[in-house]
């Protein structure tokens, strides 16, 4: 298959596993609606974002967040639509993941992919992931980061290496004071990421108030596509083809760079 259509989803994520799932229900069915075959959503969209949304993880729903991603899997199944969602992912009790899940429209669990790069205050709930994860969809090779990845570029060239296209990454930069330094510099932290790696990119955050930015969806050219209203429940869907070409400045030079001959001729 050439076309792949995604929906670009956001929803003030909280600590009520229950109230999630059903923003993930609602919004799946819209982008079903919408002919998306998957749709994206937020880090920790499932369960919340610990430090944030509540404190410790003592009195956190284990059993509940099991039984709610057994509905997420029913769902793609029933719809036959692909779904990413970010989840708390439990290994042991000294080791939580913050983790983002791709479920294919067949309704299995296909792709995990754990944050790699935590920030100090997730290092006290979580520990860090140490793997790439890499899969296919309509033909078009898919990888995963999360939120404060974006700011390792080398993350995203090795990527580049595993010649992936397209990337979802999801990010929690919400329930903030109001506008901040990522309001400012992730969307082109975004698009030169994009650019200079010639991938598309879903990024999907949280619309809680005060959500720093909206989602977008951003094109191997560095351009942006498409953006969701800020602190306002929604998707965007985007068709992308193998039949599409962009600007690619950097592309003679790429993988003499990469191989780390840094000049031109």
């Amino acid at each position: 298959m050439n076309d792949l259509t995604i929906a670009t989803a956001q929803f003030p994520v909280s600590k009520n596993i229950n109230k999630n799932l059903n923003y993930i229900k609602k919004l799946t069915h819209q982008a079903k609606k919408e002919k998306a075959d998957l749709i994206h959503f937020s880090e920790t969209c499932l369960g919340g974002y610990a430090g944030i949304e509540f404190s410790n993880w003592d009195t956190y729903d284990w059993k509940l967040q099991r039984l709610a991603e057994v509905e997420i899997l029913q769902l793609a199944k029933k719809l036959n639509i692909g779904i990413m969602y970010g989840s708390n992912h439990w290994i042991s009790i000294n080791d939580i993941r913050n983790s983002l899940k791709y479920v294919s429209r067949e309704g299995e669990l296909v792709a995990r992919y754990d944050k790699r790069f935590c920030t100090e205050r997730d290092l006290l709930y979580y520990k860090s992931g140490r793997e790439f994860s890499s899969f296919e969809i309509n033909g078009f090779k898919c990888g995963l980061l999360i939120c404060f990845d974006s700011r390792f570029p080398e993350l995203y060239r090795e990527y580049r290496k595993l010649n992936i296209q397209l990337i979802f990454q999801s990010f929690y930069n919400a329930r903030t004071d109001g506008r901040n330094i990522h309001t400012v510099i992730t969307s082109p932290t975004l698009q030169t990421r994009a650019a200079t790696n010639y991938f598309y990119i879903s990024a999907s955050n949280s619309s809680g108030y005060y959500q720093s930015w909206a989602s977008i969806f951003v094109l191997p050219d560095g351009a942006i596509k498409s953006s969701c209203r800020q602190h306002r429940t929604g998707l965007i869907t985007n068709t992308i083809s193998k039949k599409d070409t962009y600007y690619d400045a950097s592309k003679s030079y790429r993988t003499r760079s990469i191989s780390g001959v840094l000049y031109s001729e």
